[in-house]
């Protein structure tokens, strides 16, 4: 049953390969590290078109990613993210980031910062966020990672309201 199942998964894994392969939507975002198959053709599809969102709030906010507030009077307090979005997107998207603190070194800075902080689970979702952020960038762009890199686009907090 096991050899089944695993011939039933590289056949899948090579049809997404295929459709991933003919789609240069998906080709720009595997350019980024820890951006798989699978998880550039959940962006692309759930994500496109790109012009509906206006910054990189409303992204965060449409996958779940957002910061959910809870205030009374002159208390602010960040209560974790809303989970609003696809679940599925939001899962991959943790698992990229888990790979992408590997390979990329300002993610990885920005990941042992929040690290003081934060235990290790809030920030790998924020590094998450920080990657989505960034695909949707190129995305709206059109550009692959290097160029990403080379514009120096800079992902400022959501907080903020506006881009730097």
């Amino acid at each position: 049953m096991i050899d089944q199942l695993n011939h039933r998964i590289a056949r899948l894994g090579s049809e997404i390969e295929q459709i991933g392969e003919a789609d240069p939507r998906v080709q720009l975002l595997r350019t980024h590290h820890g951006i798989g198959p699978l998880t550039a053709l959940a962006l692309v599809h759930t994500l496109e078109p790109v012009t509906r969102f206006s910054n990189s709030r409303k992204v965060t906010a449409f996958v779940g990613l957002e910061p959910c507030e809870e205030s009374s009077d002159e208390k602010v307090r960040w209560v974790g993210i809303s989970k609003a979005g696809s679940r599925l997107l939001r899962f991959l998207l943790i698992e990229a980031a888990g790979v992408a603190i590997k390979y990329d070194d300002e993610l990885k800075r920005f990941y042992l910062r929040l690290l003081h902080r934060r235990d290790w689970r809030k920030a790998k979702v924020a590094v998450a966020r920080k990657l989505l952020v960034r695909a949707w960038i190129m995305l709206r762009d059109r550009i692959d990672y290097a160029e990403f890199l080379k514009r120096g686009v800079a992902v400022g907090s959501a907080r903020t309201g506006h881009r730097p």
